[in-house]
């Protein structure tokens, strides 16, 4: 392999190509994961979104998936490398009031045409209802196993959120219905990195105070799963559209190989991630869906 396609992947995310059989195939995409600037389409579609999906710490230092809202506009790219957010986080959130000078994942999606964007950077500085991003990393991704939704511009008033440090019977619900979510990684030497997860209802499991699913086949890229197997911080953002509430769960994930088509495993690919909850957020309020229609190549589960 040539010096540029190590540098384009980290340790963590050549192992997992490697345990997988898939280096080849991810050589041929190398050029995804090099710096790039945010395109002038890019910027067009940011400029209509209402929604940005961050991975980041808390003050603390415990890494969370979070939403940030606004009206479309709130998210401006003032440059290819620089992307100013125009809102912030209610108190309660655990990324509310976040520290500048860290690393940030995000994705904004559109789920009405299944269409996304994932942006890697540096939060360079952070205020009231305004953040500052130098961004690293700007792509499209495919629209596989996106849901198709319209939600209400409607949303409920805040109320205060509850943090506990163990999933409730109402959490495990949550969890065990969703067709969707968001899972938050960081390798603390590469970048933060905030990526889709969809499936049919049930294809996250959960077992005690454990949360896991099924890796589905995608890009062969292995930035989420890259940095879980360099670091295991990992967050997860789930959202009960019909009810029109989320759930933050922090934790930390281990990617478990096996045989391909063994229980639980629904995509065929060997790998399961399973996620031990360690901090849990509920009763945030964000749009309801007012129509959804499943992605139509969702995986078949393998009980």
């Amino acid at each position: 392999m040539s010096p540029a396609i190590h540098q384009a992947f980290h340790a963590g995310e050549l192992a997992v190509q490697r345990e997988a059989g898939v280096e080849q195939q991810a050589a041929r995409l190398s050029r995804m994961a090099e710096p790039a600037g945010i395109s002038a389409g890019m910027a067009g579609f940011l400029a209509e979104r209402t929604v940005l999906v961050v991975t980041g710490r808390d003050a603390g230092g415990r890494l969370w998936t979070s939403p940030i809202v606004g009206p479309p506009g709130f998210l401006e790219t003032t440059s290819e490398t620089t992307l100013a957010v125009r809102g912030a986080w209610p108190e309660g959130d655990p990324l509310h009031g976040l520290p500048a000078g860290q690393l940030l994942g995000m994705t904004s999606i559109e789920f009405a045409t299944r269409r996304r964007v994932r942006i890697n950077g540096s939060l360079v500085a952070a205020a009231e209802n305004h953040l500052i991003v130098a961004v690293e990393q700007a792509y499209g991704n495919c629209p596989q196993y996106i849901q198709q939704r319209v939600l209400s511009e409607e949303v409920e008033p805040t109320t205060a959120a509850q943090e506990r440090p163990e999933l409730s019977p109402g959490d495990t619900e949550l969890i065990r219905a969703a067709d969707t979510f968001f899972l938050g990684t960081i390798n603390p030497d590469h970048g933060a990195d905030a990526s889709h997860r969809g499936g049919a209802p049930g294809f996250v499991r959960v077992e005690g105070n454990a949360v896991w699913w099924p890796d589905y086949p995608g890009n062969n890229l292995f930035n989420s799963l890259g940095n879980i197997a360099a670091n295991p911080e990992a967050a997860l953002l789930f959202f009960d559209f019909a009810a029109g509430r989320i759930l933050q769960v922090s934790g930390a994930a281990a990617i478990e190989w096996g045989e391909a088509g063994r229980s639980g495993d629904d995509g065929y690919t060997g790998r399961i991630v399973r996620l031990r909850v360690q901090r849990v957020v509920s009763g945030r309020p964000v749009a309801r869906q007012v129509a959804h229609r499943p992605y139509p190549r969702n995986p078949q589960l393998i009980p």
